[in-house]
């Protein structure tokens, strides 16, 4: 096998971070884009509890599948045992379906927001990334990226934000924010 196919056929660690809007955005894109060049997709949504417009996507392209592994606690109130108890699940599923081989790229949306809340360390998520088979992509996305992360990831990408209309007073719209 030459290097080129072989780098093609390994799955890099990818990390969306920063202050910025377009993190999920950014993964969503992605996830579509791979659908479309016939691999398979799996997102696991960390805090997230509002199915969100992105997660019709699997309607449209049945190769990418949305999970939810939150109850939105990080968004409005300080993380409850049970908020903590969804985010460990979904660790724990995540890290299957990365191990699986059934997959060929994995979205761990908002997870360093798990993260941050504490719902589990570093060396937990990535023990679970380099547990995964060889092929698999892993996305992460959110704010507040730890450096462990960060140094283990072969693309970072931070976004920041530079002016939002949030600070006007424009709440979120369906279809852009939500």
């Amino acid at each position: 096998m030459s290097k080129l196919s072989m780098r093609e056929k390994k799955g890099y660690l990818q990390v969306y971070t920063g202050d910025g809007k377009g993190k999920t955005t950014a993964a969503i894109g992605l996830a579509a884009r791979a659908a479309l060049a016939g691999k398979r997709v799996f997102v696991g949504q960390f805090v997230k509890s509002m199915r969100y417009h992105e997660c019709r996507l699997e309607e449209l392209l049945p190769s990418i599948h949305f999970e939810q592994f939150g109850l939105g606690c990080a968004l409005i109130h300080e993380p409850s045992e049970e908020d903590v108890r969804y985010g460990r699940e979904g660790l724990t599923r995540a890290t299957e379906v990365m191990s699986s081989g059934e997959w060929d790229v994995v979205i761990l949306d908002e997870v360093t927001i798990a993260l941050y809340f504490h719902f589990f360390s570093t060396d937990e998520l990535l023990e679970a990334i380099a547990a995964r088979e060889a092929h698999v992509e892993v996305v992460c996305t959110g704010r507040y990226a730890p450096e462990e992360l960060i140094t283990a990831a072969d693309l970072v990408t931070d976004m920041r934000c530079i002016k939002h209309y949030y600070d006007a007073g424009v709440p979120a719209r369906s279809g852009f924010e939500r």
